[in-house]
């Protein structure tokens, strides 16, 4: 079963050429990971990225990019098949990007009934995050990552 899930849409203080590129290649995310903060083995290249945690194997690759406007990535290596695509639209607003999430995961109807609000709350937690980074504030993160 196919579950749809829309993030909020966030106002990022950066132009959607500038957030896409910091998006279209995996190791960035590879990067942001704080050293010795989490359990993890990350390997990434510019298309792929996988993450071993808590012995369960995540992998996502990158299956479209349309410049400046969106990026598709798929599963690959994952216990759950799912698509996201990240939008980057131009905002009404000058040096601005409208920015929102876009995922389609296949669970069943237990992982569906048990997940599907941490989801939701997830993806709009990483637009909240990404709008307050973009406008130097510290996002709300986990007491751990701060230390």
């Amino acid at each position: 079963m196919t579950a749809h899930y829309t993030s909020k849409h966030g106002q990022v203080a950066k132009r959607p050429e500038e957030l896409y590129m910091a998006f279209t290649d995996l190791r960035n995310f590879a990067r942001m990971v704080p050293a010795g903060k989490v359990q993890a083995e990350i390997q990434a290249d510019f298309d792929n990225l996988t993450a071993v945690v808590q012995g369960f194997r995540i992998g996502v690759r990158v299956d479209e990019r349309q410049p400046y406007r969106l990026i598709r990535l798929g599963s690959s290596e994952s216990p759950v098949e799912f698509v996201g695509v990240l939008h980057f639209e131009p905002s009404p607003i000058p040096g601005r990007t409208d920015f929102w999430i876009d995922l389609d995961a296949n669970l069943n109807f237990m992982m569906k009934t048990m997940l599907g609000n941490k989801v939701q709350e997830a993806i709009d937690k990483m637009v909240d995050g990404l709008v307050d980074a973009s406008e130097g504030r510290m996002p709300n993160v986990p007491e751990e990552f701060r230390k």
